[in-house]
């Protein structure tokens, strides 16, 4: 795509003025903000950043929430030829000092006092940073530090500059060239430093536009920008894109207001990950838990049948007169009301990514009308690698390659892509580079997968996690973890799975409980119990676990190529994985060697038959205080099953 990011803003500005580009909400009122305003916005701060001395190349490291005013920022440093870097949010601080100091940072646009607190924490470990903007001023009135701004002062700033050269930022965005670095996304970073994936503004935009041209995106759609900004995909979806198409995206309160904004905004264009879907799903559950026995009796009758025949007229297959009348019945009573339920009444295109979603969990959203697709992409393929068409969306497969995409398939079964839309390199890493992108331009994913015979995509696990079962009775079956992990994740009573069984004899899982959903399970069962800890042992408790991890392992022993996938052996741990004590990913990815290495005497005790095991786990809390968690596991063995159309 032949233009830019700021180009973009400015077509936008030109052509429709006052039309909305962004929402925010703030004190419970939805505040709009014109194209025309943005554009004023951003002018402002391109001279403000220009008069602090931001030069063209510079990297700008962005934290915060999605806010109006930091979407500017970013359009603003892209303006002067910057690189704007978004970080998480939640990461604590000392995750920050790596990308800074790798980056050679020294500017900083974040959200608030918590951003500001984290970054003055590490400044002196980060020489180069220099220059801190914050948009919310509360809590900051007495901050004295020097080289800590507010984007207001920024502002008020460069509104006066630009009074005085009102040509500046044009003759800015006409320097900005579609091939120029346009952003910078740094991996998690699972087995060393995170690799800071370089983009320029034809490759992300590319693909944003390929994203759009296939589900036919408008300017009328409406989005809820409510995961992080360093999420590739939610920069594709309301940054990229949004620009693309000129559609409203709109910025929630804050994170406790998600689900009443949601309801409110009623999007048009859906994106989440798996997890958002599950955590949905596990509370309209226990909703209904909760419910009186008819309402049960109802919700159960008509999801039956939403499961009949949903995903069937999804497809737009014909499901019958008779199909029609009880469909119709249950979306007036049931799927009607849960729609609006959930804020999903408006949504004509659902996506979900970042890992594999569980195929029972897919087909209840499409079963109850909601047109909920699965896509394939990474941070280097920005995003958009294969879409699932709307007639053609199933839980086996991620879709077929939009357009400008090429794939084939190498000897070991990983996946290469070539693109428009792969990353220029990773940063100051041509090592890392080299490994991943080859002279003619592929790009090694490091998933294993194949097309089927539609032409659709099959993603099975990461090649490297891809193992096989040694000894026992399923020598030589082949194990993935993730697809064992997915189905268990299902359930809404498990919230985290970690699977072992490469090399192994057998496979054991680690789980986490889904509090919530298993502590309303036990009140409503008269079950006391103090805190997670104490809830994830109780007898009871491991009763309702066994029951989920054998009817999986029943689901795989119909599997023929991952029947050998099965449960032997489980425990349920007595912490939450957690990212801020590395056993997940900012991405809410399990670390699966990581937790291996942390929690090896509980592996041990698995494999060694062993019913239970005393651990003592060091953990850190929100506030930045460290302390330790201890327990008594229980080890359970789960009952297993001959694959389907073998003898018992």
């Amino acid at each position: 795509m032949n233009t830019t990011f700021p180009r973009l803003l400015q077509d936008h500005a030109q052509s429709r003025p006052g039309d909305t580009a962004l929402r925010e909400k703030e004190y419970g009122i939805w505040q709009s903000l014109s194209w025309s305003a943005l554009f004023t916005q951003v002018n402002h701060m391109a001279h403000g950043f220009h008069l602090a001395g931001l030069a063209r190349g510079d990297h700008v490291v962005v934290v915060g929430a999605n806010r109006p005013r930091l979407y500017a920022g970013m359009l603003a440093v892209q303006a002067l030829g910057g690189i704007p870097i978004p970080l998480y949010q939640d990461a604590v601080a000392t995750e920050y000092v790596f990308p800074i100091n790798n980056a050679e940072v020294r500017f900083a646009v974040v959200e608030n006092q918590e951003q500001v607190d984290k970054l003055l924490d590490i400044q002196p470990d980060c020489a180069s940073l220099t220059h801190i903007y914050y948009d919310d001023p509360r809590g900051l009135r007495n901050y004295k530090q020097a080289g800590l701004f507010s984007l207001s002062a920024l502002l008020h700033e460069g509104e006066n500059a630009a009074a005085q050269a009102p040509g500046f930022l044009s003759a800015q965005i006409d320097a900005c060239q579609p091939d120029d670095v346009a952003a910078m996304f740094f991996t998690s970073g699972t087995t060393g430093n995170p690799k800071g994936v370089v983009h320029t503004h034809r490759s992300l935009l590319d693909r944003a536009q390929a994203g759009a041209d296939f589900d036919h995106l408008t300017n009328r759609e409406e989005v809820l920008a409510y995961m992080p900004l360093a999420w590739i995909g939610q920069n594709i979806f309301s940054y990229a894109q949004w620009l693309c198409c000129g559609y409203v995206v709109n910025c929630p309160e804050s994170a406790e207001t998600i689900t009443i904004d949601l309801k409110e905004v009623g999007p048009t264009y859906y994106f989440a990950p798996p997890r958002v879907f599950e955590g949905l799903l596990t509370n309209v559950m226990i909703r209904m838990e909760d419910a009186s026995a008819l309402k049960r009796r109802m919700f159960h009758y008509f999801m039956d049948v939403a499961r009949e025949y949903g995903p069937k007229r999804m497809d737009g297959e014909a499901i019958g007169l008779w199909g029609q009348l009880l469909y119709g019945l249950g979306d007036v009573l049931v799927y009607g009301p849960l729609r609006n339920n959930l804020g999903f009444s408006r949504v004509r295109v659902g996506y979900t990514a970042g890992e594999a979603i569980g195929p029972d969990l897919f087909t209840f959203y499409r079963s109850i009308g909601i047109n909920l697709k699965q896509l394939y992409g990474s941070t280097e393929t920005a995003v958009f690698v294969c879409l699932q068409p709307d007639h053609e969306a199933r839980a086996d497969t991620v879709g077929v390659p939009c357009a400008g995409v090429e794939i084939k398939v190498a000897d070991n079964g990983e996946i290469l892509v070539k693109s428009a839309g792969l990353l220029k390199g990773y940063y100051k890493n041509p090592e890392a580079t080299a490994e991943v992108l080859t002279a003619d331009g592929w790009y090694h994913t490091s998933d294993a997968g194949f097309l089927d015979a539609h032409g659709h995509l099959k993603i099975i696990d990461r090649v490297k996690d891809v193992g096989r079962i040694q000894g026992g009775a399923n020598d030589g079956a082949m194990f993935a973890p993730k697809y064992v992990e997915n189905k268990l994740k299902f359930f809404q009573f498990i919230k985290e799975a970690v699977a072992y069984g490469d090399g192994r004899d057998k496979v054991c899982v680690m789980l986490n409980i889904d509090f919530d959903a298993v502590g309303n399970w036990a009140e409503r069962r008269n079950l006391p119990y103090a805190g997670y800890t104490d809830l994830a042992q109780k007898p009871e408790v491991y009763q309702l676990i066994l029951d989920c991890v054998e009817k999986v392992n029943a689901d795989l022993a119909a599997d023929k190529l991952l029947a050998g996938s099965q449960i032997s052996r489980f425990l349920v741990l007595h912490k939450e994985l957690d990212a801020d004590d590395g056993e997940l990913t900012r991405t809410n990815k399990v670390r699966r060697g990581f937790i291996a290495d942390k929690y090896g005497v509980l592996v041990t005790a698995l494999y060694e038959g062993q019913t239970q095991q005393y651990i003592e786990t060091a953990v850190k809390f929100e506030d930045g205080r460290s302390g330790s968690v201890s327990a008594t596991l229980k080890l359970m063995d789960a009952k297993t099953f001959a694959p389907v159309g073998q003898a018992a």
